[in-house]
């Protein structure tokens, strides 16, 4: 399984949507929420957040003094298909913001996110982050493709992928008596999950044989996935 470090590093690098928190920008009221048009991961870890110009996240850590802006980014992950509890997954990074000195173009601006602090709460369940196993993490090498490639399955797969519940062996009982509908909700370079959903709605996953590397690699991984479940 990933670990909760790759799985926020994916996370910070996929599609999924992220706000930054700033508490105390504006005094007396609830912390700031901003939405970075653009992020990026550094070589050190650090997170690279574009702003407009005019951002209130560009004014303040501009006139902030020696690194002593603090901010949180949370970022929320919801499955690419309809499914029931669409929520996949949340990760919250904090540390310190600053201007990235050089880093600003057409009316945008860079920010610079230190991390001090991160953690997950996502579908393999809830874990701290240390900052340096976020800076050794690398991303699924999925994380570009796995919205287009679950929609795929969800739509052209669909008989293929309620097929997989005669490999749940003891749970293939339960798998049935919770309806037809079989959604594939994640998938990652380790495999596919699937949600069965109808009386009663659960998560099952369906490892690869081995680890893909590429989308070629999971075409292989997952006829040998359908083959599996056809004899």
């Amino acid at each position: 399984m990933p670990s909760a470090a790759e799985r926020t590093r994916t996370l910070v690098q996929g599609t999924c949507s992220a706000v930054l928190f700033i508490p105390g920008l504006h005094e007396g009221r609830p912390p700031y929420q901003l939405m970075p048009d653009v992020r990026s991961v550094g070589p050190d870890g650090e997170v690279f957040l574009v702003f407009p110009s005019d951002s209130p996240a560009v004014r303040a850590a501009t006139h902030a003094q020696d690194d002593e802006l603090h901010a949180v980014l949370e970022l929320t992950d919801v499955a690419p298909v309809s499914v029931p509890h669409r929520i996949r997954g949340r990760a919250w990074l904090s540390g310190w913001l600053t201007r990235e000195p050089g880093r600003a173009d057409a009316g945008r601006m860079t920010l610079r996110l230190e991390i001090g602090e991160a953690c997950v709460d996502d579908l393999w369940g809830a874990e701290s982050v240390e900052p340096e196993d976020f800076v050794a993490a690398t991303p699924d090498p999925l994380v570009e493709h796995e919205a287009e490639l679950l929609q795929h399955l969800h739509s052209a797969h669909g008989a293929e992928v309620r097929s997989l519940r005669a490999l749940l062996g003891e749970r293939t009982a339960a798998a049935s008596a919770a309806g037809t509908a079989a959604v594939p909700v994640g998938l990652d370079r380790f495999g596919l999950r699937v949600r069965f959903t109808g009386v009663r709605c659960f998560d099952a996953r369906f490892d690869f044989p081995e680890p893909v590397r590429n989308v070629s690699e999971l075409r292989h991984a997952m006829h040998t996935l359908f083959d599996a479940a056809a004899r």
